[in-house]
Order: structure tokens, then sequence, then C-alpha cells
């Protein structure tokens, strides 16, 4: 069947980007955190345990064979004889003993358990790497994602730097009053604790894709730009919840396990069955003579025998029918462990279907919001400079454009992660499709953010900026209630002459590709 579970919309319209030496993509690191990852190994461990299972449940089927060898002194004393005789001589034997196994039903139970079991153990290393897949791209685009949004914090403290720089000149030359200054240096003190908190999330975030990576990581290749978005179509919700419910690895353990304590019942039931076994036995002996001689004495022998053993339980204390009615209620319990298991399959595909169909809405819906935050910005920059907006309106509505680029960029990493989840709750996420995913990302444009030494961070509080322009006017007292236009909201003038605030720049790319769902497979 095709491996792929989710059509990648355009990918085929991008080439794999050849990338720079040191820019680290998703499949390397998938690839770097599998040789190393602790989770993995051990389920490696497991399954190779497993199946020397195998091999010792087999061994119980075929012949055992033993050699026992004796060398003894031996003393007779024989007094019924006239007079009394007494020998002492030494004896040998070697006995070449071998078993079969005919009728042992319980051992072919518990060979099919063990093959079984292997099963388990192979699902489990499935299960394995499809977690560590998902939690190396969570971790990866973690750390892109809070790259972003230090950008976007920082040019955001760029933007309020010159707004607050802006209020400062037009409050001394008295054609503003001191809110606007105010308003400006709350905002960039905001911007700045936040810039704090981003940088120590970026830090956090890296450290932890190091930790799967066995070492640090530098520059990441990011997500490719102006790509289509393909919705998903909402009749395939049912069709990914048949699918999970039936290829789920979860739910592939548990029907195992179910089967397991099924045969578990027949096995028990297996003691009261008779067993039957071929047994064969082949051997030397020898005496030599002592201080007297007999005419048994110094002979040598062979012996050699076949023997069918059958053996039938009649009693035992009523064990093996408790042991029966053990393996039922763990049969039982075993049926509710796998319902449980197709259920939250079920579930989780749904929700992780929901999660990628309304990522996809919510990235188109906060693409056009971009658009028109930053018209909203340009709209009120351009009413700043000829009166009719205040500064508290340039503020939020420049607020509202770097929240949705950075809500834009967290949407699209939701996308692919939510797709690559979609595809684990199908029990089909490989490095295939890791490969898929890795076609859409290229080399990174800019450097990534670094991280503000601590000693070199600014001061939180408004000392440097808001008492120099508090303090200091330049006109006279009455000079900006003299200036105020009539029609001014924030006591006032125009101002022809204030900067703008990032004015037709974006501190973001253009939206990076998405993967939308496509067909899902109905079987393996």
């Amino acid at each position: 069947m095709p491996r792929s579970l989710i059509a990648l919309a355009i990918a085929a319209a991008f080439g794999v980007s050849a990338g720079t030496a040191h820019a680290l993509d998703l499949l390397e690191a998938v690839r770097t955190a599998a040789a190393i990852d602790p989770v993995v190994a051990s389920a490696q461990a497991q399954l190779q345990a497993s199946r020397e299972r195998i091999n010792q449940a087999n061994a119980l089927l075929l012949p055992t064979v033993s050699a026992t060898s004796n060398d003894g002194l031996n003393l007779v004393d024989n007094n019924w004889t006239a007079p009394p005789a007494r020998r002492r001589f030494d004896s040998q034997s070697l006995n070449l003993i071998g078993t079969q196994p005919l009728f042992r039903p319980i051992y072919r139970e518990t060979l099919k358990q063990s093959e079984l079991s292997t099963q388990v153990y192979e699902a489990q290393l499935a299960a394995a790497r499809q977690d560590l897949i998902l939690r190396v791209a969570q971790a990866y685009f973690d750390v892109l994602s809070a790259q972003d949004a230090l950008t976007v914090v920082r040019a955001q403290k760029q933007a309020f730097s010159e707004q607050f720089a802006s209020a400062k000149r037009n409050f001394e030359v008295g054609t503003a009053t001191i809110t606007d200054q105010q308003e400006a240096q709350s905002r960039l003190d905001l911007t700045r604790s936040q810039e704090v908190a981003f940088e120590n999330d970026l830090q956090v975030k890296r450290a932890l894709l190091a930790q799967l990576l066995g070492r640090p990581v530098d520059e990441l290749n990011t997500l490719k730009t102006n790509v289509d978005i393909t919705p998903p179509q909402a009749a395939r919700e049912n069709e990914w919840a048949a699918v999970a419910r039936a290829q789920n690895l979860q739910v592939l353990q548990a029907e195992l396990q179910a089967e397991i304590a099924k045969r578990e019942i027949q096995k028990q039931r297996y003691g009261h069955y008779p067993t039957v076994d071929l047994a064969l036995q082949t051997g030397v002996g020898r005496s030599t003579a002592g201080q007297t001689t007999a005419a048994a004495i110094g002979a040598k022998s062979y012996f050699g025998q076949a023997q069918l053993q059958f053996a039938l339980p009649i009693y035992s204390g009523g064990s093996v029918d408790s042991k029966v009615r053990e393996a039922i209620a763990l049969q039982s319990s075993s049926e509710s462990n796998l319902e449980t298991s197709r259920r939250t399959a079920e579930q989780s595909a749904r929700q992780t279907f929901l999660g990628v169909k309304s990522g996809l809405e919510q990235v188109r819906a906060l693409t056009a919001a971009e658009r028109s935050s930053q018209l909203a910005l340009e709209s009120n920059q351009l009413g700043y400079q000829v009166g009719v907006r205040i500064n508290i309106d340039v503020l939020n509505a420049a607020q509202q454009l770097f929240s949705t680029q950075r809500d834009l960029a967290f949407a699209r990493y939701g996308v692919v992660l939510n797709s690559l989840k979609l595809l684990g709750t199908a029990g089909d996420l490989t490095e295939q499709e890791v490969m898929r995913v890795n076609a859409l990302l290229e080399p990174p444009r800019t450097p990534p953010p670094t991280i503000t030494p601590e000693d070199n961070r600014p001061v939180m509080s408004g000392d440097p900026l808001m008492q120099d322009g508090a303090g200091k006017p330049a006109g006279p007292p009455g000079a900006a209630n003299a200036n105020r236009a009539p029609t001014d909201r924030g006591g006032r003038a125009a101002q022809p002459g204030a900067p703008a605030v990032s004015s037709g720049t974006r501190v973001l790319p253009p939206p990076p590709p998405v993967i939308a769902p496509a067909t899902p497979a109905t079987s393996r």
C-alpha cells in the first residue's frame, strides 16, 4: 500500500534545497536522535530478548540428551559362605539418555505465545520510533517558533522605541502631551520584559532539542515560503478514524495481547491433558577384580532401552481449574483494554484531523489578518501625521500587527506537527514521511536571533528615558495647550514630522508551506 497518508499540497513544485553546511534539517535531526535515543534502544533490546524466548519455547519441543558417568569402589562381604568371602572391586559406568516429547500441547501454546509476544515488541519498537519522530519534530519546530517569537518581539521593541523617541521629541517642543510619551514608554518596557521571556524560552527549547540530539544546536532549516494551502475534506474524518481504529500501533499491541490472553485459557486447560514422551537410554559398565575374584567380577556389560512414557494428571488440588478461571478473567480484561485502545485511537485521530483542518483555516485567516493589520498600521500612522489619530492608536495597531505575525508563525508550525501526529494515529509515521516534510524546509535566509547577555540587558524602568523627557520641556509651560487643535483627542496637535513605525516592512517572511491530509490508506 502507499505509505503516505498525507499529501503534501504542492511539494512537487519545490525541490529540496542544498542548504548550508551548518544548518540542521529535520531529517538529520531525526536520524541523529535515533542513534542515541535510550527509549528506542530499550525497545530494541526488549525485542531481541523476546526473540530469544521464541528459541527457548521451541527448545521445549526438541529432544534433550544427557550423559551420566559413575566411578565407584565396591566392598562385598558374603557371610553366608564358608569361609565368608570378602571382595573389593572398582566399577565404572557411562550412560546416554535422550528424551523426545511426543504430545505436549502446553509447550506448543507456549511457542505460539512467544511468537505473538515478539510481534508485540515489534509494535512497541515501531511506536518508540514514531514517538521519537514526534518528539524531535516537536522540539525542532518549537525552536523555530521561539526564534520567530523573539524576532517579532525585537522588531516590536524597535518600533516602540521609535514611537517613544517621536513622542519625546514632540513633548520637548510642546506639540504633544506627556501622556503620549508615557504610553510609548509603557509599551516599550512591556516589550522589553517580553523579550527577556522569549529569550529564556528560546534557550530552553534549544536545550531540549540539544538533549535529543546529544549535541548543541546552532542554525536550523526553516519552512519555505509562498505556498498555497489545500484544506482537507471534511468527509475524510471518518476514514481517518476507521484507519486509526484498525492500524494504530497501540491498538495493534492490544490486539496481540488479547490473542495471547485467549491462548492462555487453552494453555491452562491443557493441564488436564496427558503427556507422552519417548525416552531412550544406552550405556556401558564394567568392574575390575580386587583382592579376591569371583565370576561376576571383572565383567563388562552393555545395555540399552526404549520407553514410551505416558502421564495422566488425575488430581492436582483444583489448581488447574483455578488457573483456567484466572486466564478467562485476564482475557476479559485484555478485551476491555483493546476496546479502550481503539476508542482512544479513534478519538485521537478525529481530534488531530480537526486540528489540521482548523490549523489550515487559522493560517488562512491570520494571513488575511496580517495584511489587514499592516494596512491598519499604515492608516494609523498617516492619521497620526495629520492629527486624526493619537499615539495610542499607532501603538495598538503596531501591537496587533506583531501579535498577528507571531500567531501566524505558530499556526504554520502547528499544522505541520498535527499532520505528523495524524500519521502517527494511523500507525504510518515513518522516516519516509519525515523526508516529505523535510523537502519543505530551506536554509535560513537570516541568522537566528542571538541571546542578549544578561549584563547588557536594558533597564526595565523608565529611568533613563522617562525622567529625561518628563523633567525638561523645551517650551513655556503653556506651549502644549496653546498649540493644541480643537479636534485633538489626546491633548496633542497634528504631527507632520512623526516617524513611521516600521511602515511597509515585514518582520517575518511570507507564509511558509503547510501540508494537508489526503485520503488515508485502509490497509497496511
